[in-house]
């Protein structure tokens, strides 16, 4: 079956209407470009390089724009999506009984796996419509401006596979994994999703349809240790929260949000992109009970950490209030 057809039926089938890629729609005017004399073939690449502008007549320069506003309707939707599912599995005490009352809790397991899985396949499919439609448009176009605008949109955190809550929906199905007593059939949002710990190092892999891979490296490049109480900043970068909080020049006790906009990230350099920053509760837990000795250690040592530096904020809050 091809993709086009593939993808339609997917939408179709849709229970609730979700934003999307106009997959149809951008491969129509793709096939206008084919017919134009424009696009014909050039000789040698020399040639191809000349004629390969930024902006195809045919096009008209709403190929990339309205493409770009697809996936950034995408990424927002799955992002609120899975940040719902998560805190929905993750609700305790009295945040569970209300959720429970507004009948958003039903307790059901198998119900919590397939909304996870629908999420899933929602964001694998339409990065596979992203990537051909790219693909299809450089063939028509003999260009790279396909693969140009895949990277600008990389650097402006609009790419799926890159969204921190598909990590978390990773370590979500592995925690719901080990806890949950399986039944007859197994339910699973993944094929081969595993957390591996090779030389004390632990990474989260998996392999997806249409040879789609996603790896996850789970050591904080500030401590060089095993993540702990992990954060993604806005640029897709993971720390631990304490180093995240130290990198940022900030306390724990005000937080990431209270971060100067002109701070950039360890890795990439990019600024503004600690206020925006997500816990990651679920790789946490996933962390927490695959390394439980490091965990401990790792536990206490905090612990000293967080308590002499709340006991400074205080200390300054005090001083400050009696003038001193």
């Amino acid at each position: 079956m091809k993709f086009c057809k593939k993808y339609q039926e997917y939408v179709q089938a849709q229970e609730k209407k979700l934003p999307g890629v106009e997959f149809k729609t951008h491969k129509k005017i793709l096939k206008k470009c084919r017919k134009s004399p424009s696009s014909q073939k050039p000789l040698n690449a020399s040639l191809a390089a000349k004629t390969s502008p930024d902006n195809c007549p045919v096009c008209d320069g709403t190929f990339f724009p309205s493409l770009l506003n697809e996936m950034s309707d995408v990424v927002g939707c799955f992002n609120q999506r899975a940040q719902k599912l998560l805190d929905l599995h993750l609700a305790s005490g009295f945040r569970k009984y209300f959720f429970w009352i507004k009948g958003r809790l039903h307790g059901n397991h198998t119900a919590l796996v397939q909304e996870g899985k629908d999420l899933v396949t929602y964001a694998l499919i339409n990065a596979m419509a992203i990537r051909k439609i790219l693909k299809k448009y450089d063939k028509i176009h003999y260009s790279k401006q396909g693969q140009l605008f895949k990277s600008q949109v990389q650097s402006m955190h609009k790419e799926i596979l890159q969204s921190p809550w598909l990590c978390e929906l990773m370590a979500f199905h592995i925690n719901l994994r080990e806890t949950k007593v399986k039944s007859r059939k197994e339910h699973t949002l993944f094929d081969g999703c595993s957390l591996t710990i090779k030389d004390g190092k632990p990474s989260l892999s998996c392999e997806l349809f249409d040879s789609i891979k996603l790896d996850a490296d789970l050591t904080c490049s500030i401590c060089l240790d095993t993540l702990f109480d992990p954060v993604s900043l806005t640029c897709g970068h993971i720390f631990c929260y304490i180093c995240a909080c130290s990198a940022a020049s900030v306390s724990i006790v005000n937080g990431l949000k209270s971060a100067d906009s002109k701070k950039k990230c360890p890795l990439c350099r990019e600024g503004g992109v600690y206020e925006g920053a997500v816990h990651l509760e679920e790789l946490n837990i996933l962390l927490g009970r695959s390394c439980q000795e490091y965990w401990e250690q790792r536990l206490q040592t905090e612990r000293v950490e967080r308590i002499k530096q709340i006991k400074e904020h205080w200390d300054s809050q005090c001083r400050a209030f009696v003038g001193v």
